[in-house]
């Protein structure tokens, strides 16, 4: 396969973006190579190399690179009339009325720019709102490029988790595994009173994807409403894509006080956005004193494919589609490791997939489990994604956290597996923790392809 174009770009990219790339997850090794443009369910780089994508943008283009007629069409109706006007516009609105008819949690949305904007501004709202300061996160979640959590350590210390963040941001960061009830219950017991609120994804979706356990989330609300703290859903990734029009919230059955949106909400453009209750929004400026501003948000074009986006999936079978499609390739790679790699999980829902090298799978009778291969392959495990069930077999060795994806074998999948599969012409996310998605331009066809280069690489 050819790629010297590509390491030409990368070689002029090195001179003028620092390390080349916009973003740190593009690095691929030894370099990435660059798109000249989508088509449907594929990528075509600079060398004209063909791949079937399953990247998807890192989750907005639940069409894929072809999206729906209506879409397209308002994008350059909109695009056509004017860039932006600093005033409101209508399909703001009507984009707004949309997520709240549809999402459990949101009576008002406040749109903004971007993923990470719209976690900074929820935190701030949250202590704003409750007039306190620390903020409870998971360990190995990720809420955006933001002081406030990027943290590590546990609760006893947390610390930056970057360089060029003042050590006192952390000090009102309160990391905590995620899956743990009685970690929680243990913060709140020793610092209730000064907690503002709790943040999660209500799926862990850049560590592998990991599902809660039963009753997880669910005990999260029940701490929260008795020390008067706020649960904050990020539904960055899983908004609009798990769970269908209700997102992950709606499936799960648990209502947050604030819901972040990004990805999906904005049709494949730029795009941030808090929802939740109408009493805790409208303590953003101008309502009430939490300020929150920006010169691009609300942005006409962005708003407009995010409504025909999300309304064209509201009147046809899209989540039917992308769900099977997902579902199927998932069980599809649960035979192959059963055979081929068997201490490894898949994990993922809706049309969200993964494949975690965990490093021991599940024992037999007799066995500790440290031998992955002599795994018995006849026993109960999730034949299509791991859901945390007791049952399982795989249930005391399956990811929890995002320590247990760390723990994964990292290296062999940037060095070795995606490497590979690039070469079979699968676009799969670099590195081990980044999510993948099936969009509605995927086939049939494409699930078996993808399956059978499995195969081969596994």
């Amino acid at each position: 396969m050819n790629h010297n174009e590509s390491r030409a770009l990368y070689d002029r990219a090195l001179s003028v973006i620092p390390g080349g790339v916009n973003s740190s997850v593009r690095a691929t090794r030894p370099y990435p190579f660059f798109i000249d443009h989508g088509d449907g369910a594929y990528v075509v780089d600079a060398d004209g190399n063909r791949y079937l994508d399953y990247v998807m943008g890192y989750g907005p283009l639940l069409y894929g690179h072809d999206p729906p007629d209506p879409v397209q069409a308002a994008v350059q109706s909109y695009a056509s009339e004017g860039p932006m006007y600093g005033a409101p516009t209508e399909v703001e609105v009507e984009l707004a009325e949309f997520v709240a008819r549809h999402v459990p949690s949101v009576e008002m949305t406040r749109f903004v720019n971007s993923g990470t904007e719209a976690t900074v501004s929820a935190v701030r709202l949250a202590r704003g709102y409750t007039g306190r300061e620390k903020i409870v996160v998971m360990q190995g979640g990720y809420h955006g490029a933001q002081e406030s959590t990027l943290v590590e350590g546990d609760p006893e210390g947390a610390m930056p988790s970057s360089p060029g963040i003042p050590s006192s941001f952390a000090e009102h960061t309160i990391p905590v595994p995620f899956n743990d009830a009685g970690a929680v219950e243990d913060v709140f017991e020793a610092h209730g009173d000064d907690i503002a609120a709790v943040l999660t994804e209500p799926i862990l979706g850049n560590t592998g994807i990991v599902h809660p356990v039963a009753g997880y989330h669910e005990r999260l609300r029940e701490l929260t409403d008795a020390h008067g703290a706020l649960l904050i859903f990020d539904e960055v990734i899983t908004g609009f894509r798990v769970g269908g029009l209700q997102c992950a919230q709606g499936k799960l059955g648990v209502t947050p006080d604030v819901t972040t949106f990004g990805k999906i909400v904005g049709g494949g453009f730029p795009v941030g956005a808090i929802g939740g209750r109408a009493e805790i929004i409208e303590e953003f400026t101008p309502a009430g004193e939490v300020f929150q501003s920006g010169t691009f948000s609300g942005h006409p074009v962005t708003m407009a494919a995010g409504y025909e986006y999300l309304n064209y999936a509201a009147e046809n079978d899209v989540y039917d589609h992308v769900n099977r499609l997902a579902d199927r390739l998932r069980r599809g790679i649960t035979d192959i490791l059963a055979d081929r790699a068997p201490s490894y999980t898949v994990v993922g829902t809706d049309s969200m997939f993964k494949t975690v090298f965990t490093r021991r799978g599940a024992p037999v009778d007799g066995d500790s489990g440290s031998d992955a291969d002599s795994e018995d392959h006849s026993l109960d495990v999730c034949e299509a994604g791991c859901r945390q069930r007791e049952s399982c077999a795989k249930y005391d060795h399956c990811p929890k956290t995002g320590a247990d994806v760390a723990d994964a074998e990292a290296e062999r999948w940037e060095r070795i597996f995606w490497q590979e599969m690039q070469e079979r012409e699968i676009f799969l996310t670099a590195n081990q923790f980044e999510s993948q998605f099936v969009s509605y331009a995927h086939t049939d066809e494409d699930i078996e392809e993808t399956l059978e280069a499995y195969k081969e690489v596994l």
